[in-house]
């Protein structure tokens, strides 16, 4: 079995469908940490029993925020660290301490629209190919290695909300998906350290 933990700031609707699908195999969300008191995201995991953490966060003491979450994700042993709408940009201190640990979802086709609103940006945008992407977190603003990616052809009369429902979609069907090839494969590399005695 493999752990994952989820960062999130929001509503927690990719937090609910990466929990749901990982109810469903033989891996564990450890824990839901969160940057803001009021985040629904909270609530969200409380009622599904899934430990929720909050920590607060000042964008001027960003290393206050992680070294409090770095005790609650090394203290849980927790095998992967998802980012899903976490608002905060991470510090290359805690992407090192983590190395290739940490992972996010962006709404957009990157490296088209990194940063915020990237949703508003590709909509207005000429592009005809729209998506999402999930990809490693490194030291730059949404540039770590891709592992996944997906698209669909926009109608250039959809609405803005139109295209927001299309990537969310997109987004509670993708990423559960590849958390869970992740821990999948986690898992695999335990099984084989332990057959090599390490």
């Amino acid at each position: 079995m493999a752990s994952c933990a989820v960062l999130a700031s929001g509503t927690g609707t990719n937090f609910e469908a990466i929990a749901a699908r990982i109810a469903d195999s033989n891996h564990s969300v450890a824990a839901l940490l969160s940057d803001r008191r009021n985040a629904p995201v909270l609530k969200k995991a409380q009622a599904l029993m899934i430990p929720a953490y909050f920590i607060p966060y000042d964008r001027n003491r960003r290393t206050t925020f992680e070294q409090a979450a770095s005790i609650i994700l090394r203290g849980l042993r927790v095998d992967l660290i998802v980012l899903a709408g976490f608002m905060r940009i991470l510090t290359s201190q805690m992407i090192e301490a983590f190395d290739g640990k940490i992972i996010n979802i962006h709404p957009s086709l990157l490296p088209d629209f990194p940063g915020t609103h990237a949703i508003e940006r590709s909509y207005a945008s000429d592009h005809e190919e729209l998506g999402v992407t999930v990809h490693f977190v490194d030291n730059g603003l949404d540039s770590g290695p891709v592992i996944a990616r997906q698209s669909f052809r926009r109608s250039m009369e959809a609405s803005l909300e139109e295209i927001e429902i299309e990537v969310h979609a997109i987004e509670h069907s993708l990423y559960p998906k590849v958390v869970i090839e992740l821990l999948d494969r986690i898992e695999q590399e335990k099984l084989i350290g332990m057959a090599a005695g390490e």
